[in-house]
């Protein structure tokens, strides 16, 4: 089994398809079905979805109820159960059929040679362009019975989900068409009853704008339910009489788009994309109101199981994965988050002002990202209360590290906001405080420990509190998601602790977009705008050790690891409680090739790096080991401050409740058992 199969990760490749339709021609139709299905086996689907009424077409009109045709639908309904015997996928196919004096619009479930079972259509549309009532009968009341199609005996109903016993979570409902456009979809029974793919063979003609309608049922439906929903609408071929056809086929995921096809095909066309089953279950599990309501509106379901033998080799991934989980490459959607992130900061000070009395603010002004996104969010809230920006008081306080270019970036910024900028060298009281510790850096060796450095950063903030005691003021913190998930920060009287952090639910990938985003927005005058963007290109670095003989600085990334990568971990831990292996098999898709992908706007040419999977695994043990075994005390004690990024915070008060003496041992015994060294 390879490291780089998808199925060993807990996804599943889907497959919605539309072939060319030969009106009340069965044979021909089914010779495409197996023909696309063949090729959806290939790449290694596990369902293939077709569209309504695919085995006869769905415009045939009176010819539904012809003999002759429904006849010929069940021969080639049992051909294609006979000719799928070596295919993998799950086939959904449409067709009319026969049961009970009555004729019904089917779904076939059909699988290596079986026919797992038959899914009646229940709402049938007759209205304006439709007529089905006309040839079928509602599957509604069906529940519980039994079919014959070409001589094979088959559960029939509505309540039927089809279980892959060897693939978890692999778990298909099926729905036809009008079936989605009520109230209370037969996908929701399905999704309460466990199923997370949910099917519409659907037919879909096509009017001004219904795309944009189709889109948005589908994909709401998938959010709703916590599915994968997978829609497949009738094209080329069908009748166009009275009715025209778009033939477009989409995948979507808990809301996302996985993969949409153009629309007005000239004939077969599919799309393809791997679905998570284990993200699904992990939402499915963490939203606990969804087992309620499954409580309370629970339909008996009959499960057919089935095997299906996936292949456990590297297929590729037929899925989009976001270097930077925080921050999508989308122009218009980091436009969007960067809006509300740096609005629920500002609003969340201003609140937080305006109850404790409207005090003034107290802040560390280094030069690096994290203090100027703190003090951006502070002025535009003094703005937004027209208070004047004297009211903050920012400090720069250079140490044994401090770099001219840092401490002459923090000054500019200060100068251009129009704050209160004040210079407190803290070299003599660290030395002091050294020297009386006894430490050998004050007797003159160079000693750059961790009691060096916190030193260093326990009196910064040890003045910054001091100062706002002396000034009526609170203390605004600056550290930001990602150094709290990784421990990254002083604790006590350190960079852990403020009277209030804005910066707290920001991870660093993100906080450099914000920056770019306040400097391309004006929100400031232009040589504040000027300021920020040379911000942007500093090097991250706490700067609490001198530089070497090189000149070269103290790099936090060549410590605790790359915050691409870091903020990669974090989200997929944070967010969805993944697997290190998982994760490490994500990141390697999102990071191995650099040329792959889209990057965020404007993301510097110079930065855009690539990591091979032992690099991924060896900063993947780094977080793990932080994260879990190490760090959480310091979360524990956190001060105030928003949530700000959708893929979770950090506070003991919100999304994130562990315990201060807990340990990494099986996060990292599963990253080693699981992802290879080399």
């Amino acid at each position: 089994m390879s490291f780089h199969a998808l199925y060993r990760h807990g996804f599943a490749r889907l497959a919605a398809c539309t072939t060319r339709t030969t009106l009340a021609d069965p044979e021909a139709n089914a010779t495409a079905i197996l023909s696309a299905a063949r090729e959806c086996h290939a790449r290694g689907a596990a369902v293939a979805v077709f569209p309504e009424l695919g085995l006869s077409g769905y415009s045939i009109e009176d010819l539904l109820l012809q003999d002759v045709l429904l006849d010929a639908v069940e021969e080639a309904a049992a051909r294609i159960v006979s000719d799928s015997a070596a295919l993998m996928p799950l086939l959904l196919v449409g067709a009319p059929l026969r049961h009970a004096g009555r004729v019904y619009n089917c779904a076939l479930a059909i699988h290596r040679g079986r026919l797992l079972g038959v899914v009646p259509k229940i709402h049938l549309p007759n209205y304006r362009e439709f007529y089905e009532r006309r040839w079928f009968a509602s599957g509604a009341g069906t529940e519980g019975g039994t079919i014959r199609v070409g001589g094979i005996e088959a559960p029939f109903g509505p309540d039927l989900i089809f279980d892959a016993e060897d693939v978890r979570g692999l778990t298909v409902h099926a729905e036809i068409c009008e079936d989605l456009w009520v109230p209370d979809p037969p996908s929701n029974a399905g999704a309460l009853a466990g199923a997370l793919v949910l099917a519409n063979l659907s037919a879909s003609n096509i009017t001004v704008g219904k795309a944009d309608t189709r889109r948005l049922l589908c994909a709401s439906q998938s959010a709703r339910c916590l599915g994968a929903y997978v829609y497949a609408a009738a094209g080329a071929g069908e009748s166009t009489t009275d009715l025209a056809w778009d033939g477009q086929v989409s995948i979507f995921e808990n809301g996302a788009t996985l993969a949409e096809s153009d629309r007005f095909p000239a004939g077969q066309q599919m799309v393809i994309a791997d679905t998570d089953l284990d993200l699904l279950r992990q939402e499915r599990a963490r939203q606990g109101t969804f087992d309620d309501n499954r409580r309370i509106h629970a339909r008996p379901f009959r499960r057919v199981a089935f095997r299906l033998d996936p292949p456990m080799d590297d297929i590729g991934l037929e899925r989009r994965v976001e270097r930077f989980p925080f921050v999508p490459a989308d122009p218009k959607r980091l436009d969007q988050d960067c809006y509300e992130a740096y609005a629920i900061q500002v609003s969340g000070l201003v609140q937080r002002l305006g109850a404790i009395g409207h005090p003034k603010i107290v802040i560390g002004v280094s030069g690096g990202l994290d203090s100027t996104q703190a003090l951006i969010v502070a002025a535009r809230a003094m703005d937004l209360m027209q208070r004047p920006r004297t009211d903050i008081i920012g400090f720069t306080m250079p140490g044994f590290g401090t770099s001219e270019g840092t401490k002459s970036s923090a000054h500019r910024l200060m100068a251009a906001l129009g704050i209160t900028a004040r210079e407190l060298d803290i070299r003599p009281a660290a030395t002091q405080m050294l020297s009386d510790l006894g430490h050998r850096f004050a007797g003159g060796e160079p000693v750059y420990d961790v009691t060096f450095e916190n030193v260093q950063a326990g009196l910064r903030t040890d003045y910054l509190f001091r100062a706002a005691n002396n000034e009526n003021g609170i203390v605004l913190g600056t550290g930001d998601l990602s150094e709290l998930a990784l421990g990254w920060c002083t604790y006590g009287v350190g960079d852990q602790m403020s009277h209030y952090n804005v910066n707290g639910g920001v991870p660093k990938t993100l906080i450099q977009h914000l920056i770019r985003w306040v400097a391309e927005e004006g929100i400031f005058a232009a040589e504040v705008s000027d300021v920020l963007r040379d911000v942007l290109s500093t090097e991250i670095s706490p700067e609490l050790v001198p530089a070497d003989a090189s000149g070269a600085i103290q790099s936090t990334e060549a410590k605790i690891g790359p915050y691409g990568l870091q903020d990669f971990n974090l989200f997929y831990i944070l967010r969805y409680g993944f697997r290190p292996s998982k994760i490490a098999f994500l990141a390697h898709h999102a990071w191995g090739d650099a040329a792959r992908g889209a990057w965020p706007p404007h993301f510097p040419e110079a930065r855009r790096a690539a990591y091979d999977l032992p690099t991924i695994r060896r900063w993947l043990e780094v977080f793990l080991s932080r994260f879990f075994g190490f760090a959480q005390f310091k979360r524990s004690a956190l001060p105030n401050g928003p949530k700000v990024a959708a893929g979770g915070s950090l506070s003991p008060r919100g999304d994130w409740r562990a315990p201060s003496d807990g340990t990494a041992t099986a996060w990292l015994a599963e990253l080693r058992r699981n992802v290879p060294e080399g």
